[in-house]
């Protein structure tokens, strides 16, 4: 049983580990703000949730389980709407999107809202 709980906790470490790597080559190599939130964001919670997993059950204490579940849930729960809330201060503030980019959602619904106000 020892031999199961090891390998299970080994390989959350690994993919918890190519994950967290996966958002930190995400952060260096994306082209903009907004694009590299969405790597730390999405990327970064997986890896940060598997890592509180393999700790969880490394430890083979119930009440250390569940406040690595109780972690992980914080992170799901809050990662998403941090980055959404930056991406939309930084979106105020000025932060415009690179060429690759394809389209600006918050540009086309400011224009639309512009061209009401004038109209009405």
């Amino acid at each position: 049983m020892e031999l199961i709980a090891a390998l299970i906790v080994a390989f959350l470490l690994v993919a918890g580990a190519l994950f967290a790597l996966a958002a930190a080559i995400g952060i260096v190599r994306l082209p903009d703000l907004y694009s590299r939130m969405h790597a730390a964001s999405k990327a970064g919670t997986v890896g940060s949730g598997l890592l509180l997993l393999a700790v969880g059950i490394h430890s083979q204490d119930l009440s250390i389980l569940a406040r690595a579940l109780a972690g992980f849930l914080f992170f799901v729960l809050t990662a998403p709407i941090a980055a959404h809330l930056l991406a939309r201060a930084a979106h105020k503030a000025g932060h415009r999107l690179t060429s690759p980019s394809v389209r600006d959602d918050l540009m086309r619904e400011q224009m639309v809202r512009r061209t009401y106000k004038t109209k009405g």
